[in-house]
């Protein structure tokens, strides 16, 4: 089955939603802005519920369905419904896993590699490893690289500390550098 909605329409509706309701908060009055919200939270809670219980279906089905869950969890899209509404059946710590995975190709090209040293109230610290981290414009690029990947699959993360960033690359306090990352 083939998709017709790829990640890019999917994030250029989720910005022209983003859009909509920030147009809405505009509203004068306070009443139109309470039965805004009110009807996205319904819409919201209608996906959430009916998500869960196909989630449900899919479980039951054994290692066919987790076969599927697999599939969906590596679907940007479906993994990004997951994670919105709480329903995501890896905990963070596995996403974070899976994002590092993802990018270790990359970084392994570049003669660098990347470890999860924790996770700590919404913070990861990191060690970027290899020869890349000296150059800044390598370091640049790997961490840019790891916070893309950790924010695609992790996106409550609030902060990542990354230790073996060169000093030059971003300002550094005892060889480790804070990164914040958006929230959603």
């Amino acid at each position: 089955m083939t998709s017709t909605l790829d990640a890019r329409e999917f994030q250029g509706r989720l910005e022209r939603l983003d859009a909509l309701l920030r147009e809405a908060e505009r509203f004068a009055d306070p009443a139109v802005q309470t039965r805004v919200r009110e009807i996205v939270q319904v819409i919201l809670d209608l996906h959430g519920f009916g998500l869960e219980r196909l989630l449900e279906h899919v479980t039951e089905t054994g290692d066919n369905g987790r076969a599927v869950l697999d599939a969906c969890t590596q679907d940007d899209i479906v993994a990004g419904l997951l994670l919105l509404h709480g329903l995501h059946p890896l905990d963070l710590e596995a996403r974070l896993h899976q994002a590092l995975e993802g990018v270790r190709p990359y970084l392994h090209s570049h003669g660098g590699n990347v470890e999860l040293l924790s996770v700590q109230d919404g913070i990861v610290r990191l060690r970027l490893q290899g020869s890349c981290h000296s150059c800044p414009s390598s370091a640049v690029t790997m961490q840019q690289t790891v916070e893309e990947a950790i924010y695609g699959k992790a996106p409550e993360v609030t902060a990542i500390e990354v230790e073996g960033m060169a000093e030059d690359s971003l300002t550094a306090e005892n060889g480790r550098a804070r990164v914040a990352l958006p929230m959603v």
